[in-house]
């Protein structure tokens, strides 16, 4: 059966208190949304490390599932800053962010750098939630080329295990509308076609997203990756609802 998912990064915008607050209302909102509590709508949320623990505790009484915004590359060791996959999963994370168009621009990581993070995160238990894009705009069929080849890339000697792979054209994230539907009908299905030997995995697209968007691009994702849109609960809801209609 396929996935429906509404997915929303806070990346640093939120302190903890404002943090804290949005969970408990977004908590409420959703354990009041029958398709999100009855898993036809899956609901993540990825905060900052130190908000993890809080996210956790504020969703304990539904499905909604909390992950992180990064994972080391690395088991364990001297590798200071760094959060583990195992740390994350111990403390109820059930997904790792990897490879967000910011940590490869502002940080300099790769696909080699994903591929690693993916198979920390497999390893512990966590779902790689695993974000790639081309960086200029150009045709589908050529944005679907490279998109795969960063799958591929980032997937090299995984262990085997589902993947949520969310497609962010770097040149829409942020941008007013987001890519064309006919685009991203071309580009989605081509992942697809990449994850086929890991079923249960889906695609879910991020960059511009908003309310509608679900409803145009119909079955060609199984979702939506949201951003600053989110930050009002309500208007989140609006997607989730629209994702469960």
């Amino acid at each position: 059966m396929a996935r429906r998912i509404v997915g929303i990064s806070l990346k640093m915008y939120f302190g903890h208190a404002r943090a804290t607050d949005w969970f408990d209302r977004v908590a409420s909102l959703a354990s009041a949304q029958p398709a999100v509590m009855n898993g036809a709508v899956e609901v993540f949320v990825t905060p900052t490390f130190l908000q993890v623990p809080a996210a956790v505790r504020a969703f304990a009484g539904t499905p909604v599932r909390v992950g992180g915004q990064d994972v080391a590359a690395e088991a364990e060791g001297a590798y200071t800053g760094e959060v583990s996959a195992s740390e994350l999963a111990e403390v109820g994370a059930g997904l790792a962010e990897i490879g967000h168009a910011e940590r490869r621009r502002l940080f300099g990581e790769n696909d080699a750098d994903a591929a690693r993070k993916v198979a920390r995160s497999l390893e512990a238990g966590l779902e790689p939630l695993l974000c790639i894009g081309e960086s200029e705009q150009q045709s589908p069929e050529d944005a679907a080329k490279v998109a795969v080849a960063q799958l591929e890339a980032s997937l090299a000697g995984a262990p085997d295990g589902s993947v949520i792979v969310a497609y962010e054209p770097v040149w829409a994230i942020g941008a007013p509308e987001p890519a064309g539907e006919d685009h991203v009908r071309v580009v989605a299905g081509a992942l697809r076609a990449a994850l086929a030997g890991r079923p249960g995995s889906a695609v879910i697209y991020g960059g511009a997203a908003k309310p509608g968007l679900l409803t145009r691009l119909g079955d060609a994702v199984d979702g939506v990756f949201l951003g600053r849109f989110a930050h009002d609960p309500d208007a989140l809801m609006q997607v989730i609802n629209e994702a469960a209609s």
